[in-house]
C-alpha cells in the first residue's frame, strides 16, 4: 500500500498482543506508518477497547476510514476465555490480587452448563472497578487504585450466545479452582470480565478471568488478522 492508501482510509485487522493496550498499538501504527512513507500527520484510532490482558481482534482505521469506526464498535462480538471458579480479584482479572476463596465442592458440570441460561438476552450489569469509565471526570479505575468507593450505575447489554467449551477441575496447584473454557457472542459494552464476576456469584460461588481473546467483531476474524510485527515488516517490504 502507498501513503495515499493510508491517508484515503484502510481498515486494517490486528491481533492484538498479550500486555499490550489498545492505545499503544494505535500509536505504534501510527508511527511506522508516518516513518514508512515520511508522512507528517495520519489519523490512527481502533473500534473498540481490548484490555491489556486480553488479546485477540483489534480493527485500527486510518486516514478517513476513522470515520467509520462508530459504525464498527456497535458491531456484534465473539469472545472466548477462561474463567477461574473459586476465587475473586477486585478487577475481575488478573490485574490484580486474588482477595477472596469460595468453596466449589458444590459445582457440577451440569450446573455450570446450566447456569449459563441465565445470562442469554437482554441482561444488566455493573462494569468493573477497575475500567476507563468516566464517573465526574476521572476513569474508574484511578478511583479504585486511590482506594475510593464509587457509585457504580449498571447497564444493558446483550448475550446471545453463552457456551461452556472445556471444564477442568484439576487445576495445580488449587486443587479448590475449576477452569472453564467458553465462547460469547455479545453486544457493544459487554465486559467480559463482569460476566465472569457473575457468573461466579450465580453458581454461589467467586469467579475471575484469567484469560480472553475477542474471535470477532461482526463480519471480521481474528483469523484475518495480522501481527504487529508482520504488519511492519510488510510496510518496510
Amino acid at each position: 500500500m502507498t501513503a495515499e492508501d493510508f491517508l484515503s482510509g484502510q481498515i486494517l485487522l490486528i491481533n492484538k498482543p498479550l500486555n499490550w493496550t489498545s492505545f499503544q498499538v494505535v500509536n505504534k501504527l501510527r508511527w511506522e506508518i508516518r516513518q514508512a512513507f515520511n508522512i507528517k500527520k495520519i489519523k490512527v484510532g481502533h473500534a473498540g477497547t481490548l484490555d491489556p490482558l486480553a488479546t485477540g481482534l483489534l480493527i485500527i482505521c486510518t486516514g478517513k476510514k476513522t470515520k467509520e469506526i462508530n459504525t464498527y464498535q456497535a458491531q456484534i462480538k465473539e469472545y472466548t476465555g477462561t474463567f477461574v471458579l473459586g476465587s475473586t480479584t477486585p478487577s475481575f482479572d488478573l490485574e490484580t490480587e486474588i482477595n477472596e476463596h469460595f468453596p466449589t465442592k458444590h459445582i457440577t458440570e451440569t450446573l455450570i452448563h446450566e447456569t449459563t441460561k441465565q445470562f442469554i438476552g437482554n441482561i444488566e450489569q455493573f462494569p468493573p472497578v477497575f475500567s476507563a469509565i468516566k464517573k465526574d471526570g476521572k476513569r474508574l479505575y484511578e478511583f479504585a487504585r486511590a482506594g475510593e468507593d464509587v457509585e457504580i450505575k449498571p447497564r444493558k447489554v446483550a448475550i446471545s450466545e453463552f457456551e461452556i467449551t472445556k471444564i477442568d477441575s484439576s487445576v495445580a496447584p488449587n486443587k479448590n479452582a475449576i477452569n472453564v473454557d467458553f465462547r460469547v457472542v455479545c453486544s457493544k459494552g459487554t465486559y467480559i470480565r463482569s460476566l465472569a464476576n457473575d457468573f461466579g456469584k450465580a453458581l454461589n460461588s467467586g469467579a475471575h478471568l484469567s484469560a480472553l481473546k475477542r474471535t470477532r467483531i461482526g463480519d471480521f476474524n481474528v483469523e484475518n488478522a495480522t501481527s504487529i510485527e508482520t504488519f511492519i515488516s510488510n510496510l518496510k517490504n
